[in-house]
């Protein structure tokens, strides 16, 4: 799950012999070409590495490009609102007991972090072997070493797994989870959510939290 790094460096110095430490002009020639290679060669492949393929840092272009090679669109199409919006019905005499809701379906599309997230998942979930050992390492490299907490799942033993969050779900977190299905699982296995924020009796840090958690496993 970790980037391989690169080496986009270019030493057009190493083309200079020994015999032409004397050469000012072709030095300096040279000296010229490596500054416009630095800024511009090494300086877009560094670019590139940051906006578009590690999907950690990538920007909208390199959202939308993972976009079409995931095969998992960066928008979220609504169903439309089953009651008469405000003001559109016959003769506007549904005014006080519609809502405000277009009478269409309606795109929301996904912030920045919240396209990088469903795009790390669903890679993720392509590349996954679907055991519960190889989905914890996952969620606790997507999920815990990113800011978000600890997660982590529980095999139910019948055709069930159990992602556990141990903190509250933020609404853009929440709203890709309800949305997409793409948290890594076997095929066949329903996914449920347990959203608990309250810490085990007895496994705290140092085991300080007893008196003050839950008996749970």
């Amino acid at each position: 799950m970790k980037n391989q790094l690169f080496d986009f460096s270019v030493d057009l110095l190493k083309a200079l012999l020994w015999r032409h430490n004397e050469a000012v002009h072709l030095t300096s020639v040279l000296q010229q070409k490596q500054n416009w290679y630095d800024d511009n060669q090494e300086g877009f492949w560094t670019d590139w590495f940051t906006n578009i393929f590690d999907l950690k840092t990538a920007n909208a272009f390199g959202c939308a490009v993972w976009a079409i090679i995931l095969g998992i669109p960066l928008a979220v199409i609504l169903p439309p609102a089953t009651r008469p919006t405000f003001g559109f019905g016959a003769f506007h005499r549904n005014f006080t007991r519609g809502n405000f809701a277009p009478i269409s379906q309606n795109v929301m599309p996904l912030t920045l972090p919240q396209q990088r997230l469903v795009l790390r998942l669903r890679y993720a979930q392509l590349i996954s072997r679907g055991n519960v050992v190889d989905i914890n390492r996952i969620v606790q490299y997507i999920f815990t070493e990113n800011g978000y907490g600890q997660v982590y799942v529980l095999d139910g033993l019948n055709m069930t797994c159990n992602y556990v969050f141990t903190f509250a779900l933020p609404s853009p977190l929440q709203f890709v989870l309800t949305n997409y299905d793409i948290l890594p699982r076997p095929a066949g296995v329903r996914i449920n959510f347990v959203v608990t924020t309250r810490l085990t009796f007895g496994f705290g840090a140092f085991h300080a939290n007893f008196t003050r958690g839950n008996f749970g496993a």
